[in-house]
C-alpha cells in the first residue's frame, strides 16, 4: 500500500457513516513511520510495543483492510491488556464488520481504563449514535467538548451535530455543525451534514455549494453522491443527475445509496 493510501487522519467522522467510514482517531503517521514490534531493532517494553500495534492496526482499519487492522489491534490487546485505545480501535473495527456485541464490550472496557481520554468518548459517542443510543452519545461529546486537551473539538462538534440529525433536532445539529465549521472550515464532515439539514429545509443551491467545498477536498463518498443526485434532480439539471448517478453505481454499487437509486427512492 502506498504512503498515501495509509496515511492516518481518522476522522467521525464519522466518518463516519455509509459513505465514509471512520470516526475521529488521530495518529498522523504514515505506514512507513510506524516500526513493527517484532522487528529486531524494535522497542521491548509492552506499552510502546502495544501503541506501535495500535497505530498499525488503525491504519489498516483506514485503508478497509478490516482482517489485518483486526489481527494488529488483538495483537496490540494481547502484549498489554490494560492499553485503553487499543480496545477502542478494536471496538471500531468489530463495528464495521458488524459484531455489535464485541463492539460493544470493546468500547466498554476502553472506557473502564480511560474513562477520560477524549478520543476514546469521542469514538464511543459516535458508536453509540450509529446503533441508536444516541443520548448516551451525545453526553460523551459534551465530554469531549469541555475537555481543553481535546486537540480537535471540531470533530467532536460535526459528530454530536451528525447525532442531533439523526433524532431529528435540526435546530441544534446546526449549531454543533457550525461550531465544526467556525474552529475548522475544512470540516468536510461538518459540511456534507449541513448540506443535508439544507436539502431538507429546501435551501438547495446552498445545500449544493456547501457539497461542492465538499468535493473539492475529499473523494465524495456514497451518502455525498446520492445528496448530489438527489439535489440536482430538484433543480432540474438532468445532467450533472446522471453524472453523480454514474459515480454512485459504480463506485458503491452494494450501499443504501446505491440500492436507493436503482428502486428510484429518491425521499
Amino acid at each position: 500500500m502506498s504512503k498515501a493510501a495509509l496515511a492516518l487522519t481518522m476522522a467521525l467522522s464519522l466518518a463516519a457513516c455509509s459513505s465514509g467510514m471512520f470516526a475521529p482517531v488521530t495518529v498522523n503517521k504514515t505506514a512507513e513511520e510506524v516500526v513493527d514490534s517484532r522487528t529486531p531493532t524494535a522497542p521491548r517494553d509492552a506499552r510502546t510495543r502495544a501503541k506501535l500495534h495500535t497505530e498499525l492496526g488503525a491504519l489498516y482499519l483506514q485503508n478497509g483492510n478490516m482482517s489485518v487492522a483486526l489481527e494488529e489491534l488483538t495483537y496490540a490487546i494481547t502484549l498489554d491488556g490494560s492499553y485503553a485505545k487499543a480496545y477502542g480501535a478494536r471496538g471500531l473495527t468489530l463495528y464495521y464488520i458488524n459484531e455489535i456485541q464485541l463492539a460493544d464490550r470493546d468500547f466498554r472496557q476502553a472506557m473502564s481504563l480511560d474513562s477520560n481520554d477524549p478520543e476514546i468518548n469521542n469514538n464511543y459517542g459516535w458508536y453509540l449514535c450509529q446503533i441508536g443510543r444516541e443520548k448516551e452519545g451525545l453526553a460523551l461529546f459534551q465530554r469531549v467538548i469541555r475537555n481543553s486537551l481535546y486537540e480537535t473539538p471540531d470533530k467532536a462538534y460535526a459528530n454530536a451535530g451528525a447525532c442531533y440529525i439523526k433524532i431529528g433536532d435540526l435546530a441544534l445539529a446546526e449549531g454543533m455543525l457550525q461550531h465544526s465549521l467556525n474552529l475548522m472550515p475544512d470540516n468536510v464532515q461538518a459540511r456534507q451534514h449541513m448540506a443535508a439539514i439544507l436539502y431538507r429545509r429546501g435551501e438547495l443551491d446552498a445545500a449544493l455549494q456547501q457539497l461542492m467545498e465538499v468535493v473539492n477536498k475529499a473523494e465524495p463518498g456514497a451518502e455525498v453522491l446520492w445528496l448530489l443526485v438527489r439535489i440536482e434532480r430538484k433543480l432540474g439539471n438532468r445532467l450533472a443527475e446522471a453524472r453523480y448517478s454514474s459515480q454512485l453505481r459504480r463506485k458503491f454499487p452494494l450501499s443504501p445509496e446505491a440500492q436507493d437509486l436503482l428502486k428510484g427512492h429518491f425521499e
